[in-house]
């Protein structure tokens, strides 16, 4: 996985996770990342230092907030990963009674709103734009949480 760091056009950044440089460009391509605070999907990377190594003999003390508690680029607080790992392995249950309907997610959603497909729960991809218009007819939906990898996508 990569990790960039990523800003939209009113200045909010927030972290994407991505297989590659390709997907990141494909899924900005498409208007599949929006902020998560405004929802614009004018979405750049944001400039991010690069990551040096330090000399074999030279050990970095992890940088400190305020209060003395370590921040990004130190240790992850015990807390904060034991609850990411419940979050992947609570999404990777839901997913397992779920079905995976790809790029087809907004008319298979609209399907089963309308009563023309039996009621089923269901994952897959959609647009900013298209989750904008699934949510103006009235269909609830939700993002995943947890970097998720798309079944025909797996090694």
């Amino acid at each position: 996985m990569i990790v960039f760091d990523l800003s939209c056009a009113h200045g909010h950044r927030f972290e994407g996770w991505f297989g590659s440089s390709g997907e990141y460009a494909d899924q900005v391509a498409e208007g599949l990342i929006a902020c998560p605070q405004c929802g614009s999907v004018d979405i750049g990377k944001a400039p991010m230092a690069p990551a040096v190594g330090r000399k074999g003999n030279q050990q970095a003390a992890a940088p400190r907030s305020h209060d003395g508690d370590a921040v990004s680029g130190g240790a992850m607080p015990a807390e904060v990963a034991k609850a990411l790992d419940a979050l992947a392995k609570v999404q990777a249950k839901a997913l397992e009674t779920s079905e995976y309907v790809g790029d087809r997610f907004a008319e298979e959603s609209r399907a089963i709103h309308y009563g023309e497909r039996e009621a089923a729960t269901i994952h897959g991809k959609a647009t900013e734009k298209e989750r904008r218009e699934l949510v103006e007819e009235g269909i609830t939906v939700a993002p995943l949480l947890a970097p998720f990898v798309p079944p025909d996508e797996v090694n």
